[in-house]
């Protein structure tokens, strides 16, 4: 099966319960346009895509930062176990045609910025407010941006 785009998702650990529904709204929708969709593999904003695409009959691969699958969420499709660390964050900026930032704290800035450094555009939904984030307010205007930005390439 061959998929539309790559579609990495970044985001914080610890989250609100209407951001984890949302993301599960944005997981769905994801899954819906047939994106590959990255992550990486743990708990909040991860679990929450994990969950969504899962829902939606996609497929979510979690690249994640030990060196085997212990903190894997049982959502995943498709556990990469790196050893790197943060390190594995430049993975998922790597691995994506556009990124979304949802929620987070350093870890998200600093996959953010790897996606700046390699061009990709990134999708901010309640995420740090930087001047090149295409800033949205709903899981729809995400997978609409998401869309648009995509169809551009």
């Amino acid at each position: 099966m061959g998929y539309s785009a790559r579609i990495s998702v970044f985001g914080g650990r610890i989250i609100d319960e209407q951001t984890f529904s949302d993301t599960v709204e944005i997981g769905r929708l994801l899954a819906a346009e047939n994106y590959l969709v990255y992550c990486g593999g743990g708990k909040g904003v991860m679990e929450a895509i994990a969950k969504g695409v899962k829902e939606g009959g996609g497929t979510c691969v979690g690249i994640l930062k030990g060196p085997d699958k212990s903190e894997v969420n049982g959502h995943i499709d498709i556990p990469v176990s790196t050893g790197m660390g943060v390190g594995r964050n430049i993975m998922l900026a790597y691995n994506c045609d556009v990124a979304v930032a949802i929620s987070g704290k350093y870890g998200t800035l600093s996959e953010i910025a790897f996606a700046f450094q390699l061009e990709k555009p990134v999708v901010g939904f309640g995420t740090w407010e930087l001047d090149d984030i295409h800033k949205v307010n709903t899981p729809t205007e995400v997978i609409n941006k998401v869309n648009d930005l995509i169809n551009a390439k």
